[in-house]
C-alpha cells in the first residue's frame, strides 16, 4: 500500500484559483518566482523537449501590453467591452507570467502533446503559487490568441503561442467555493 501525502492531496482537493482582479501587492520576489517556475517546469513533457518557456511580466511590461490592447482590438473588430476587459487584465495587474507554448520539431512527440504539456505547466504554476500562499489565476482571452499581439508585445516566434497568463499576487479576499463537476456525470468505468 502506498504512503499518501495527505497534505498535498488535501491541497489539491480544496484548491481554488483567486480572481486576478482581486490580486494586489506585494507580489512574489524574483527568488520566489524562480522557485515557482522551477516547480512548474517539473511538468511532464514527453521526450524532455521542454516545449514551453516563461516570460515574467512586471508592472511596467503589463502597462505596455495594456496600452497595446485598444488599437489591436479595434483592428480586429473586437467588441469594446471585451477590449476594456483585456486592457484591464494587463493594466490592473502587478505581476504575471506568460507561459509560452514553444513546440520543438520531433518525430516521436506529436505537437498536440507538446501543447498539452504547456497547458499542464500553466496549472502547475497556478498550483505552485497557491501552495506557496499567493493568490494565482490563469487567464487567456482574445489578445493571448492574437499572433500579432503576441509577436509585437512579447516577441514570440512564428511557431509560438501564449498558453496563458498566470497572475500572481496577494489575495484581497478568498473567493467563495463554486459548484464542482458531478463526477458521476463525467466518468465512465471500463472494467472488461
Amino acid at each position: 500500500m502506498p504512503t499518501p501525502n495527505t497534505a498535498a492531496l488535501d491541497f489539491l482537493l480544496t484548491r481554488r484559483s483567486r480572481p486576478a482582479k482581486t490580486l494586489t501587492t506585494p507580489v512574489p520576489d524574483r527568488t520566489t518566482i524562480e522557485t515557482l517556475l522551477t516547480a512548474a517546469a517539473r511538468t511532464p513533457d514527453h521526450g524532455k523537449l521542454e516545449p514551453w518557456r516563461f516570460i515574467v511580466l512586471t508592472r511596467p511590461a503589463l502597462l505596455r501590453l495594456a496600452d497595446m490592447v485598444p488599437a489591436r482590438g479595434a483592428a480586429l473588430g473586437i467588441d469594446p467591452d471585451k477590449i476594456t476587459k483585456a486592457k484591464d487584465q494587463f493594466g490592473n495587474a502587478n505581476l504575471a507570467v506568460a507561459v509560452i507554448c514553444s513546440p520543438k520539431p520531433s518525430e516521436k512527440i506529436p505537437q498536440i502533446e507538446q501543447i498539452y504539456s504547456a497547458g499542464a505547466v500553466c496549472l502547475a504554476l497556478v498550483n505552485a503559487g497557491l501552495a506557496a500562499g499567493w493568490g494565482a489565476n490563469w487567464l487567456s482571452g482574445w489578445a493571448s490568441h492574437d499572433q500579432t499581439f503576441a509577436t509585437q508585445g512579447l516577441g514570440l516566434a512564428e511557431h509560438e503561442t501564449i498558453a496563458g497568463f498566470i497572475h500572481l499576487g496577494t489575495e484581497t479576499n478568498a473567493p467563495p467555493e463554486r459548484p464542482r463537476p458531478d463526477l458521476s456525470a463525467i466518468t465512465t468505468w471500463v472494467e472488461t
